[in-house]
């Protein structure tokens, strides 16, 4: 496919991709819905009323939102039909949007951008959905003749996050305060998280009609309720979530600050790089089970940058390690009743592969703490340090082409006295 907007092979926003966003500059700070395509950004309020095919015509105000979610609640042939408009207007053969008076109106460099959360996030759900992931914590903590509990392999296992605390990449976040137990047995203290770490993570962000309280979507039928995806950093107080976590689970020690990157990539987009599902074993529930793939292959990166700005990269993972799917984790979400509204967040979990430099946590890269990573500026690190940078990359490889997520990126800054 071939744009009259130039780019190179190693863009993250082809035409191929075309992944929405939310985004504002500093002459006009009214937050409007973009498209990226290389290092531009199509602004969709400017172009609107291109879109007039049978499904869009009467509801092109959608693209005039400081927000997805309207655009979101169409559904999967809104979303296509959207796709192929701008797949057309953006084409090299199609003159319409080429002309230079008109360019200069309706597209933004990316680095005159400033970026927003893509949605209104009323609700966030976080799963713990990959297989490596959830049996090294289990090594570390019950050892290795047990490392799963006896529900992992029966159900997506999940928590509900704090949609309040999620941010767009850039955002820095605090070192937080709370209890821990530093010595087994002796009484808790209160002061700085000590044992800081990331959660290398893919979200997905829901889309379609909203569901009634009490209405079911099986894993079937799931994924038109899947809009797109992005990067995410689940930031955790490893320190905190143990002395906290019994018996209901995450909660200070997650609510601090959870990171997204600002470009949602649509399923349409990912479609080429479908992989085969995991094999699972036991066969799961009917409610859960679906034929098609809803596994990618996407690679991930995570970057480390410290106070003295040498990067290193300190694992290398891939989404296709995921043993629970998108459509089973939304399957399982709504079997109680529970109701998704479009621009609900839920994100994968920890996302680690099967060698040790794919694992997507210093709790594992460190193995709890018991040694220390080495960074290219000759220090080391157990846990994070004020003053780091996460920086989180992912990408599918295309014939010639990437589609991109771009960066999902956060600076961890000293506690609060």
């Amino acid at each position: 496919m071939k744009s009259f907007i130039d780019y190179s092979a190693s863009s993250d926003f082809p035409l191929e991709n075309l992944p929405y966003g939310i985004f504002s500059t500093k002459d006009e700070p009214d937050k409007k819905i973009g498209v990226a395509i290389g290092d531009q950004i199509l602004n969709l309020n400017a172009i609107a009323n291109y879109f007039d095919g049978p499904l869009l015509e009467s509801k092109q105000d959608v693209f005039r939102r400081d927000c997805l979610n309207d655009f979101m609640s169409l559904g999967r042939p809104a979303w296509l039909e959207a796709r192929s408009k701008l797949q057309e207007l953006l084409s090299a053969s199609n003159h319409t949007l080429q002309d230079p008076e008109i360019r200069s109106k309706i597209f933004v460099a990316q680095k005159d951008a400033i970026m927003h959360l893509p949605a209104k996030i009323g609700d966030y759900t976080d799963f713990y959905s990959s297989l490596n992931h959830a049996t090294n914590v289990g090594i570390m903590f019950r050892g290795k003749e047990n490392p799963l509990m006896p529900n992992w392999k029966y159900l997506p296992v999940g928590y509900h996050g704090r949609a309040s605390s999620i941010v767009v990449s850039g955002t820095p976040i605090r070192r937080p305060c709370g209890q821990t137990l530093p010595v087994e047995g002796a009484t808790p203290v209160f002061g700085p998280c000590r044992l800081m770490d990331f959660e290398l993570e893919v979200a997905f962000f829901v889309g379609g009609p909203s569901t009634n309280l009490g209405d079911t979507v099986s894993a079937s039928k799931a994924y038109d309720h899947i809009f797109g995806m992005v990067l995410m950093n689940d930031w955790s107080a490893r320190d905190i979530q143990k002395w906290e976590y019994v018996p209901l689970g995450p909660f200070g020690s997650k609510n601090l600050g959870t990171t997204i990157s600002p470009w949602i990539v649509t399923m349409e987009a990912l479609d080429a790089f479908k992989v085969p599902n995991m094999t699972q074993d036991p066969e799961p529930f009917p409610y859960l089970q679906h034929n098609e793939s809803c596994n990618f292959d996407i690679k991930l990166e995570v970057d480390l940058k410290p106070s003295s700005g040498v990067i290193t990269t300190i694992c290398r993972s891939n989404f296709k390690h995921m043993y629970w799917t998108p459509q089973q984790q939304l399957a399982h979400h709504t079997v109680t009743g529970c109701n998704i509204n479009p621009g609900d967040l839920m994100g994968s979990g920890t996302i680690s592969g099967n060698t040790s430099d794919s694992y997507g946590s210093m709790l594992e890269l460190c193995w709890k703490g018991t040694h220390t990573i080495a960074l290219k500026d000759g220090t080391t690190r157990k846990f994070l340090q004020d003053g780091d940078e996460i920086i989180i990359h992912g990408y599918c490889a295309g014939d010639g082409y990437k589609v991109g997520f771009g960066t999902c990126t956060g600076k961890l800054l000293p506690a609060n006295n």
